[in-house]
């Protein structure tokens, strides 16, 4: 496809598929008929040109190819109930309890994509098979990027999916309709989809630059959505401040030559205060509520950050004490990876590296943050060739091109010292 081609996919692609789902009530029918609308695109839209709507385009043809397709398999008893549901909407709502029950849904969460994500946050799955699906179907991301989100491998990550895909049919799951007393019981699935949308949109993992701006734009809309629909869950405020606080940063992070800043030389003059004001005000009604939760917590780091008017004015101690109690919550080895850059920063490179040392190296051997953050915490205490090592395998893991050319310019200083150590 060609890069406007490949623009509209990258930015439809969830919510055409979100709908479709909702129509059809069968995901692999509804990804099939998407997949079968973009490749028509693909041959069509060089010769007539994009639409003025190019995702109502897709949608369409995605449902007439679906119903073209139901029509000639109309033997299969999967494709009968599809048909049924299908049609579900024409029905009269005074003798079809089902779309009495659609309609309340409807009514209770608007936002199409938002509902699908509910949907797919379904109790019969694993809580990371649910995000997963999630991130897959309706966030417009490739198995590769959820990959690197959960720190396993590709193979991997597609089978969980695959699975997730499977287990719903098979129990005629994929399009029941949860209650509105059912929704908080899914909400942590679909706060960690969308913050994992948003986090893929902060530092891409492919492509030419470092974010992807219509990523980052998608998950904060749904963050602000899902706030107005759930305006007393904490943990749905902190993910919106969160996010918020981070995309404060984000016009201090490209150089005017493209290179990537890190967040302790940017320039904080030029940070967006508005949005740390509205953040700092959603973070104190977190605060008022007294139900911390990890996304509340994560938000309040940010909070110190934004608040310090220098990176040396850092309150690390604060932060270091923040993230013990994200610890408690979340004690996986990503947060411990954090807590020991922090640690470092108040109590010096020697510190980080001894908290470094309690994480099992195998369950972050993949994960190219890991290795960058031992690299700078080695080098900061001496350690040039081994930290020339841990940059290594971080530029190896690294499929950003301005996060390694960043990683790349971090080794070639090192080199350079290292050089004269050998000699």
């Amino acid at each position: 496809m060609t890069d406007p081609l490949d623009e509209v996919f990258r930015h439809e692609v969830g919510r055409c598929t979100a709908t479709l789902i909702r129509v059809l009530g069968d995901i692999d029918l509804a990804e099939d008929a998407v997949a079968e609308a973009f490749a028509i695109a693909a041959e069509l839209w060089p010769r007539t040109g994009i639409p003025p709507n190019p995702g109502g385009w897709i949608t369409t043809t995605a449902r007439n190819r679906a119903i073209d397709r139901l029509r000639r398999e109309s033997t299969r008893s999967e494709w009968h109930l599809a048909a049924h549901r299908l049609h579900i909407e024409n029905m009269d709502p005074d003798h079809n309890p089902e779309l009495d029950r659609l309609d309340d849904f409807v009514d209770i969460v608007a936002d199409d994509q938002l509902r699908l994500m509910f949907l797919c946050a379904h109790p019969a799955l694993a809580a990371d098979a649910q995000v997963a699906l999630i991130l897959r179907l309706l966030g417009g991301l490739e198995t590769g990027e959820i990959a690197k989100a959960f720190v396993v491998s590709e193979t991997t990550m597609a089978q969980r999916i695959v699975r997730a895909k499977r287990k719903l049919h098979d129990n005629h799951a994929s399009y029941r309709i949860p209650g509105a007393a059912e929704l908080p019981d899914r909400l942590s699935a679909v706060l960690a989809a969308i913050y994992l949308i948003y986090t893929e949109g902060h530092t891409a993992t492919s492509g030419r630059t470092l974010t992807r701006t219509d990523l980052s734009t998608e998950a904060i809309g749904l963050g602000r959505t899902l706030v107005e629909l759930m305006p007393d869950e904490p943990e749905a405020i902190g993910l919106l401040a969160l996010m918020l606080l981070t995309e404060s940063r984000r016009p201090t992070r490209i150089a005017a030559d493209g290179t990537m800043v890190r967040l302790a030389d940017q320039d904080r003059t030029r940070w967006d205060r508005d949005l740390i004001s509205e953040c700092h005000d959603l973070v104190r009604t977190c605060l008022r509520r007294s139900q911390p939760g990890p996304f509340q917590i994560q938000a309040a780091i940010a909070a110190v950050h934004a608040d310090a008017p220098t990176a040396v004015a850092t309150d690390w101690s604060q932060i270091v004490a923040l993230y013990d109690q994200l610890y408690v919550l979340r004690p996986n080895p990503v947060v411990a990876l954090n807590r020991s850059v922090a640690i470092a920063e108040l109590h010096g490179p020697a510190g980080g590296l001894a908290a470094l040392a309690e994480i099992d190296p195998a369950s972050l051997e993949n994960y190219h943050p890991y290795h960058a953050a031992s690299a700078d915490l080695l080098a900061r205490a001496g350690l040039h060739q081994e930290a020339v090592a841990a940059y290594e395998r971080a530029i190896e893991l690294t499929t950003n091109p301005v996060e390694r050319d960043f990683l790349v310019r971090q080794r070639a200083v090192l080199e350079r010292r290292v050089i004269p150590e050998v000699r």
